[in-house]
Formats: C-alpha cells, structure tokens, sequence
C-alpha cells in the first residue's frame, strides 16, 4: 500500500538515501531541507527516478524551534493524512553552537525539534503509523541545565547527550500508545560509523556505507513486525530491538527530560 512519508534531514546522509528507496518502492516522500538550493537540486535528482511516488519539499531551519511549528502547520494543511515520519535531522558540531533561542544547537535539532515536531503531526499521522526517531550508539546522562541552554558542553558531550534526551522522549511518548490507538514510535541507532556528514566531521573517517542505515529506516517504517515496538530501541549495529543507556528505560528520567523539554518550548511561548 502507497503510503506518505515525511524525512527531516533529507538532502544528504542517510536521509535521502531513503528518500531514494522509498521513493522507489511507490511511496510519496515529503523531503525536508535547511538550504532551499540544495533541496531543489535533491527533489529534480529525485523526480527522475522512474515509477517513483509523488515528491513534496519543505524547507525549515529546526534549530530555530518557531520554524519548526510553522513547518507542522504547513504540512498539516497540505497533507490530510501522514503514514510515516522520520526525524532523521542531527547536527554534530556548527561555527556557533548556539541557537536563536539561546539553545545548544544539538539539543535544539537532535532533541527538542523532532519533539515538537511529532507534536504537532500527531493529529495526521494515521492510527497505524510510525514515527521514526534517528538516535545513536553515543548515549550519555542528561545534564538538564545544559538542555536548557544554561550550561555549555563540548562537540560530543552535547551530541550524545542530546541522543539520549531524544532516545528517552521517544520511549515516554512511545509507551502514551501502548494500550490505545495511536502510531508506533521508536528510536533507532542506524549503524556505529555510516559514511554521513556528522561521522566526517566527528572521526575526520569516510565510515561504512550508508545503506545499512537507510535500509534500516525502511525495514522500520514498513515492516509488520515493527507493529507492536511502541517505545522500543533499536540497535542496528547488533541488528535487534535492544537497550539503550540505562537512563533511558528510567521512568523518572524519562519524566524530567520530557519536562525539561516542555520547559524550553513552554518559555519560547511554543507549548
């Protein structure tokens, strides 16, 4: 069956080669880029595939969290319904760390956004659908002043920490649908050291190639068996659904890093 799926992230890495392979399957794809160049050149690459589904783009910059609620919105009015959305959007490192809004860009992009985000979809995305959180081996405790942009971390520590924060609002929000109607949502280490930009910019290394991850995210937004995983983890690189940092099977983390969470969008009038 044809279904509608929205990848954040979309224009290089990971994301877009699942754009590339869904799209090849018959499925209609709503791309998401930063740079409107570069998500124009994406999209006429794209439509040139033969017997692909139908192809949207969506330009947003997800660090500055008021683009973000407006790039709901408009998707939201264009698209009656959403089968399945991928929060593949991450960020290592940026000549300033620091956002608009005063946030470390990883936990703005990597946590808070795709929070946001899958909010704000969730009235469109289908009863049976899938939301798709792209999480990381690197996993480290939350510090939660630093979430909340009050405290300054290094290139790494924010990265895996943002990780963790989106592992674990993945598995809280996940478990809201265990027992009622709503989607699937997971998070997803896609592979330990794929060829994307990020690893690049991390190791200085080209890294393994990008299809483990993007078939992944495949296997993951289609598959039966991805049914009943509500607010798993999954683990590509041991290629099973396993257990992520410890913190993030915590009720009581999982509670203070949703909270911490609806504490920045609450302040920024975003609630």
């Amino acid at each position: 069956m044809q279904k509608t799926i929205l990848i954040t992230g979309s224009t290089d890495g990971i994301g877009l080669e699942a754009a590339r392979m869904l799209l090849s399957r018959g499925h209609n794809i709503l791309l998401h880029g930063r740079n409107p160049i570069k998500l124009e050149k994406v999209e006429r690459s794209l439509s040139a595939l033969p017997d692909g589904g139908r192809l949207d783009s969506y330009v947003a910059d997800l660090s500055r969290l008021a683009d973000v609620q407006e790039f709901a919105k408009v998707v939201t009015e264009q698209h009656p319904e959403l089968d399945v959305l991928i929060n593949n959007a991450g960020v290592y490192n940026a000549p300033d760390p620091v956002t608009r809004d005063g946030l470390d860009i990883r936990f703005a992009v990597n946590t808070i956004a795709p929070y946001l985000l899958t909010r704000r979809l969730l009235p469109i995305i289908a009863e049976t659908g899938r939301v798709i959180n792209l999480s990381s081996a690197a996993q480290s405790p939350v510090d939660m002043e630093a979430l909340a942009g009050r405290v300054r971390l290094s290139d790494g520590e924010a990265y895996a920490q943002s990780k963790l924060a989106l592992t674990a609002w993945s598995r809280r929000m996940g478990l809201e649908f265990k027992n009622k109607n709503g989607p699937v949502i997971v998070a997803v280490n896609p592979g330990s050291l794929l060829g994307t930009k990020m690893v690049k910019q991390a190791y200085g290394m080209e890294g393994k190639d990008i299809g483990i991850g993007a078939n992944i995210l495949c296997d993951l937004s289609l598959s039966d068996q991805v049914a009943d995983a509500t607010g798993l983890y999954f683990d590509n690189d041991a290629g099973k659904f396993g257990s992520p940092h410890p913190d993030a099977l915590d009720p009581r983390k999982l509670e203070e890093i949703v909270r911490g969470i609806e504490l920045v969008l609450a302040d920024l009038n975003l609630s």
